[in-house]
């Protein structure tokens, strides 16, 4: 009966002229027949065509190419700018009578018919303007039913194609069609249109496709991965022999051009690029999966969670952002150096800086590759939080030391008043923040030694009872308030302990918000939200509205330039204090943190123009692999301490980003309780260059 169909459908159609009145029949006979048509009339005939999806490209500060991103790697160009030969091979193999037709090939069709009518099976006859309108239906779908409607072997399918082809050229110029068929096409290999298909298999535009060129893309279209060059070179020469013969029998080219051209081997034309997706290749892979990850949680970039992929799906995105290239270089230099990611100690580091005043954050480095199996390899960003791609975070040690600092000074305790920290003191007046609980008394110690120390002397030897009888004295709960205004939270998002073993950071934090509340005492209490984007254009142009510095005047600015003066003490100015050794030839201010058994092991220091923090680990759980008596990068260590391994890298990550940068020195003005000469020595021996903490 099916046969029957046909022959009538051929004898009425043949004398038919207007092509507008070709669907009708073919539906009321061939579709009719197939049991699938519902009304030709009910189908739409209007099809919206969303943006293609396009390369996003993630840029440093200076324009530098950290990661092209794609969900298709595409370049859209105008089809000026796709040679002419390209438009002739196509043309030529996948729709000859393109120019003559209205959005459908009568002869085609009809063949199809038969064929599929005797057969039994669904086959080509598709017109450019009909593959134009299936590569749209599936872009468009936004489901795997969707998708699989929009490639399903039926009637309907090709009836409804046929309406919109019919919709589209009346809409469309041809030169507008092919350009539009030409940039939605997959040519194989990962690549969506000819000018990403041309840089991908000859490292060229499509503008200076040449024949032999032309004649290989051309064929692909069929059978992308059968007729792929690279990895089926036999079968591709003989499609591109098999698309020079039909350019020459059309016209385009004469026949002694096309044999001459099918001698040509694969290896005159195939110069292959290979186009890295995503950031494991990025000279900043983890900072650049964070980037994506804020661009996928801020509202800035759409409502939802959806909107975000979809904008990311769609690309087309320039994306600059706060990474200075030549600081991410010194950061990753130094990590690598002091351990190198597949030193056989398995420990780790990594380094985060950020820009006073500004939160922009100029280099995010640790000492491992981005890979899932392998020794020194890894996918957890160690500098941020779990929600952002990292860990529940790190004991802080003595870096946490600062918050009661402040607070201290906030309340006008006299910097000069010596407070006495034997080597071990218990203590019993710590309330909750109630006020109305006393926690169970409270025994710390120092590494070793005693004695009676001051703000000045205490912070640069890092006494743990000078610190432990000063948080005593101002409550737990004002120095986790100052943290948490300065942007520290636990690596799990939740707010900090207040326990008596806070100031001596017993809550597992990370090293960006570590830095980021160090920040904020280099900004003379200004805290500002870490930021990574600077500006997001879309394909149009358009300047996205993302916003600029989040900051926030959190501590008075005396306040903190009173930390900052005691800091600077740790550096210099104390013979064998936690730093000495990490001047970097300019003013600079910092702190060292240790925990319980060099579990975790920090340092965190600033100028008036940079901030890095440095935390060096065992990411397989620090008191399951301490830091002691260990061998790390060949060299032996009895106890790793903050001044020992984070200090030196942050000495030369610091001194490598800021070589180019003016000498600044601090501008302080500072709080009355502060002011005086700085009592140089210690009235007892220097505990250690290191101090411990407690777990709460």
């Amino acid at each position: 009966m099916r046969v029957i169909a046909v022959i009538t459908i051929m004898s009425i159609t043949m004398g038919i002229m207007v092509s507008g009145a070709l669907l009708p029949v073919l539906a009321a006979v061939g579709v009719i027949a197939n049991g699938s048509f519902n009304g030709y009339n009910g189908i739409p005939s209007t099809l919206t065509k969303p943006p293609l999806p396009q390369r996003t490209v993630v840029l440093a500060s200076d324009g530098t190419k950290l990661a092209t991103l794609f969900y298709q790697d595409r370049i859209e160009v105008p089809i000026s700018e796709i040679s002419e030969v390209m438009q002739d091979a196509i043309v030529a193999i996948e729709d000859s009578r393109f120019y003559s037709h209205h959005g459908f090939d009568l002869r085609g069709t009809l063949r199809a018919l038969v064929s599929n009518a005797t057969s039994g099976n669904v086959q080509g006859g598709s017109t450019i303007t009909q593959q134009y309108v299936k590569n749209i239906l599936l872009g468009s779908a936004k489901s795997d039913q969707a998708i699989a409607a929009a490639t399903e072997r039926s009637y309907a399918r090709k009836l409804q194609e046929l309406r919109y082809a019919l919709a589209i050229e009346k809409q469309m110029t041809k030169k507008q069609i092919l350009e539009g068929y030409l940039n939605i096409a997959y040519f194989g290999s990962g690549a969506y249109g000819v000018e990403a298909a041309a840089r991908r298999y000859f490292s060229k535009s499509a503008s200076r496709l040449t024949l032999a060129e032309s004649s290989l893309l051309a064929g692909l279209v069929q059978q992308p991965y059968g007729y792929d060059p690279i990895r089926h070179p036999e079968a591709a020469l003989t499609r591109r022999g098999i698309v020079l013969n039909r350019m020459a029998e059309l016209g385009y080219i004469t026949q002694e051009q096309a044999d001459v051209t099918k001698k040509r081997p694969l290896s005159d034309i195939l110069n292959p690029t290979t186009n890295s997706n995503g950031c494991t290749s990025s000279i900043a892979p983890f900072f650049c999966d964070y980037v994506l990850k804020v661009v996928r949680s801020s509202p800035a970039f759409g409502a939802t969670l959806a909107e975000r992929d979809a904008l990311l799906r769609k690309g087309g995105l320039t994306i600059t952002t706060t990474l200075d290239v030549n600081a991410q270089a010194g950061a990753q230099k130094a990590v690598n150096k002091y351990i190198p990611p597949k030193d056989k100690s398995n420990k780790a580091a990594a380094i985060s800086m950020i820009r006073p005043g500004t939160g922009d954050v100029v280099a995010m480095a640790q000492n491992r590759l981005w890979g899932t199996t392998g020794r020194g390899k890894t996918t957890y960003n160690y500098n941020t939080d779990r929600g952002m791609g990292g860990t529940i975070g790190m004991q802080a040690g003595s870096t946490f030391k600062i918050f009661v600092l402040a607070a201290a000074i906030e309340m006008g305790f006299s910097a000069f008043e010596e407070i006495k920290a034997p080597k071990e003191s218990t203590y019993e007046n710590f309330y909750n923040c109630a006020g109305t609980d006393l926690f169970p008394p409270y025994t710390a110690k120092n590494f070793r030694g005693g004695g009676f120390y001051n703000m000045f002397t205490g912070t640069a030897y890092s006494v743990n009872n000078y610190y432990v009888a000063l948080e005593e004295k101002t409550g737990i709960c004002r120095p986790a308030e100052i943290a948490e205004s300065m942007g520290v939270r636990t690596g799990s998002g939740a707010s900090l302990a207040r326990v008596p073993s806070f100031v001596l950071g017993a809550n597992e934090v990370t090293p960006l918000s570590v830095a980021t509340a160090y920040a904020a005492f280099a900004a003379h209490g200004l805290y500002c939200k870490p930021r990574v984007i600077l500006s997001v254009v879309d394909r149009d142009g358009k300047v996205l509205p993302i916003g600029t510095s989040q900051c926030t005047q959190v501590i008075d600015p005396e306040v903190a330039d009173g930390v900052t003066k005691i800091l600077r003490g740790v550096i210099s100015g104390y013979p064998g204090s936690t730093g000495a050794g990490l001047a970097i030839g300019r003013d600079a201010a910092g702190k060292t943190g240790t925990t319980n058994d060099s579990a975790a092991v920090w340092f965190s220091g600033y100028t008036p123009d940079l901030e890095a923090t440095v935390w060096v680990g065992d990411p397989r759980g620090g008191y399951r692999f301490p830091m002691q008596n260990i061998e790390i990068n060949g060299r032996f260590y009895e106890d790793v301490f903050g001044s020992t391994l984070p200090g030196p890298i942050w000495r030369q990550s610091m001194t490598n980003a800021l070589k180019d940068v003016p000498r600044h020195r601090f501008k302080l003005k500072l709080p009355a309780n502060v002011v005086g000469d700085e009592i140089v020595e210690p009235t007892a021996t220097p505990t250690e260059t290191e101090t411990e903490t407690e777990t709460p």
